[in-house]
């Protein structure tokens, strides 16, 4: 194995120019969805180039739609294909899905980027723009994990199959549509931004919208309405109780270092219409945590329980409750154990090119690992190269040599992997 590795390393090497071009030609295209069409054409540029057999197809929301895990409030997806593809295994192996996700959330306020978000810019070993580290960066080191492979000739037993899904950020209907395709394997990887930890347990999450209502009065007589803000302010207070009072069970040492393991955010509030009316109407938008050992149902009971109990307080709440509704995407969580096969041959192959071991902890956020595991029957890790402090905000980056280390660990790892006894 060791003369295998120093042959990985030397490819790894040799190919760090063409690999940087890769993920500057990926994070120039603006992939937001609905616009995922030409970075996949990207990604499947590459996949012929290394021999791969191909699979692309356009999402059907017919097929999904009745599925308990579809929950996407986007429903046409002509022209972003999403792609497949295999490199055949001899037979005897086990199976590997890397699977990485092409879409990108919006740039934001272009104004609080130093350069173009979709720059692509190469400074002091970090590159730059919208999808550099969630996840372009990690699906550049998948790709350059398969080439270095192709490049050394070596066979596989077991079948290796590269996903490059859409929709991901808005509830993971690429993946849900690959499986219901028939992808399915042994084990997976998610090269998702971890900065290079490895997370075998993931949190679930889902949206919701809070209808609060009030009464609608002049401004200057504002005690004879009542305001639905101020009784908003009620509702996030009960919320936060919650999100202290569900921590405070948590007992897995993946999440010693997670400040909030499960967390309640408020992202989104609406209210009024005039500075001098009293608004009758506050929506309030927001996002719970799943705990990999809990079940979606179970979370909004709990929820929904927290709402009802404000009338026993509030008059006002109690005649006129809280309306929930569930809605936009969801995350399935995902819960392995740290002792499974997978895990084990991955941090092998960490500790033979970081030369320590790897950080073991679970994932602060929602991937399409849930799908893979609960929709499959899939043993899934999360592992990859970009930061999530970076992900989502303005100036995003990846350090290019953590891209070239994790292609290394994986190059490693799938032939490990691979060629082991299904």
């Amino acid at each position: 194995m060791k003369d295998v590795h120093r042959l990985i390393k030397n490819i790894v090497n040799e190919k760090k120019k063409s690999t940087v071009e890769l993920l500057q030609k990926l994070v120039q295209e603006d992939s937001t969805r609905g616009n995922e069409n030409k970075a996949q054409a990207i990604i499947i540029e590459k996949c012929r180039e290394l021999g791969l057999k191909l699979d692309i197809w356009e999402v059907q929301t017919h097929e999904l739609k009745k599925h308990p895990f579809y929950r996407c409030d986007r429903y046409d997806f002509k022209g972003n294909p999403n792609v497949a593809a295999l490199l055949k295994g001899k037979g005897g192996g086990k199976s590997l899905i890397l699977n990485g996700h092409i879409d990108v959330v919006p740039e934001g306020d272009a104004a609080d980027w130093r350069d173009d978000p979709y720059s692509g810019i190469v400074s002091e070993g970090k590159l730059y723009g919208r999808g550099s580290t969630d996840m372009k960066g990690g699906t550049a080191a998948l790709l350059l994990a398969i080439e270095v492979i192709r490049d050394l000739q070596i066979p596989l037993k077991g079948d290796l199959i590269f996903q490059s899904v859409i929709e991901e950020e808005s509830g993971g209907t690429g993946t849900l549509s690959a499986l219901l395709r028939g992808y399915k394997a042994d084990g997976a990887i998610i090269p998702e931004p971890t900065n290079m930890k490895i997370f075998p347990k993931q949190q679930g999450s889902m949206w919701f919208r809070l209808a609060v209502k009030g009464k609608a009065a002049h401004g200057g007589t504002r005690y004879e309405g009542i305001n639905a803000i101020e009784k908003g302010f009620t509702v996030i207070s009960a919320l936060k109780k919650l999100e202290q009072e569900r921590n405070s069970r948590v007992n897995d040492p993946l999440y010693e270092n997670v400040p909030i393991p499960l967390p309640i955010n408020i992202g989104k509030i609406e209210s009024g219409k005039w500075p001098s009316s009293v608004p009758d109407l506050a929506v309030i938008e927001g996002r719970v945590g799943v705990a990999p050992w809990e079940s979606m149902e179970r979370v909004e009971h709990e929820v929904e329980q927290c709402l009802a109990r404000l009338g026993g307080d509030d008059p006002w709440l109690q005649d006129h409750p809280v309306e929930i509704e569930w809605f936009g995407g969801r995350w399935q969580p995902s819960d392995l154990s740290p002792d499974h096969p997978i895990m084990n041959h991955l941090k092998n192959c960490f500790e033979k090119v970081m030369t320590s071991a790897p950080v073991i902890e679970a994932s602060p956020w929602g991937t399409d690992g849930g799908i893979l595991s609960q929709g499959g029957g899939i043993p899934v890790v999360v592992f990859g190269p970009g930061t999530t402090e970076a992900a989502h905000d303005a100036n995003e980056f990846i350090e290019l040599e953590r891209v070239f280390q994790t292609a290394e660990i994986l190059a490693l790892f799938i032939i490990d992997w691979c060629n082991s006894e299904a």
